[in-house]
C-alpha cells in the first residue's frame, strides 16, 4: 500500500481579496514614502549648506528621483522574493506566492510582478479590478507573473528548527561570602 501525502494545491487555499490587498499596498506605500521623505529631508538640508548652481541641483533631483524609483522597486522585490510578505502584507495576513511551487517568487519574477502591477493600473485600474471577477482572485499582474496572493491569517507561525531551548541553570543560594 502506498501512502501519498496531500500537498496543498493553489486551488485549496484561500485567496486574498481586493480590499485586503489594497490596504496592504497602502501601508507599504506609506512606509516607502516616509523613508523617502526622511532621506530627501536629510539630503536637502545637507545640500542647502552649499551654494550650488541650478544645473547641479536639477541633476541631483533627477538622481534622487531615480534612487526613489529603485527604492520602491527594491522594497517590493526584496520582501516578495524572501518571505512573500511585505510589512503591509504581514499586517493584513496575506502572502504572495508562485502559483506553481507555492513558495515566494524568485527575485526576477518579483520584479516582473511589480512592473506588471504598474501596467495593470494604467487602464483605469482595470487590471487590478480583475481580482473581483477572477476565480483565484488574480489581477493581470498576478496572471502575467504567475503568482497568487494567499490569505494566511490562520497559518501558524513558522517554527525555527535551528534553535534549541536553553537549559535553565540552577544557582544554589548560599550564605553571603565577602
Amino acid at each position: 500500500m502506498t501512502v501519498v501525502e496531500s500537498v496543498p494545491t493553489a486551488r485549496a487555499m484561500r485567496y486574498a481579496g481586493l480590499v485586503t490587498r489594497v490596504l496592504a499596498f497602502a501601508a507599504d506605500v506609506a512606509i516607502i514614502n516616509v523613508v523617502g521623505w526622511f532621506v530627501a529631508l536629510v539630503v536637502g538640508l545637507c545640500v542647502s549648506f552649499f551654494n550650488l548652481p541650478d544645473e547641479v541641483i536639477a541633476v541631483l533631483v533627477a538622481i534622487g528621483s531615480l534612487i526613489a524609483l529603485l527604492w520602491g522597486i527594491g522594497y517590493f522585490a526584496f520582501f516578495w522574493s524572501t518571505t512573500g510578505q511585505t510589512p503591509g502584507n504581514r499586517l493584513l495576513g496575506i502572502r504572495v506566492l508562485d502559483s506553481r511551487t507555492l513558495s515566494p517568487p524568485r527575485p526576477g519574477r518579483a520584479i516582473r510582478r511589480f512592473f506588471w502591477l504598474v501596467l495593470a493600473a494604467l487602464p483605469f485600474c482595470l487590471g487590478i479590478l480583475w481580482i473581483l471577477v477572477d476565480d483565484r482572485r488574480r489581477g493581470w499582474h498576478d496572471k502575467f507573473a504567475r503568482t497568487i496572493v494567499a490569505d494566511v491569517t490562520d497559518e501558524p507561525a513558522p517554527i525555527r528548527s535551528d534553535v534549541r531551548p536553553r537549559a535553565r541553570r540552577r544557582v544554589e543560594r548560599g550564605p553571603y561570602q565577602p
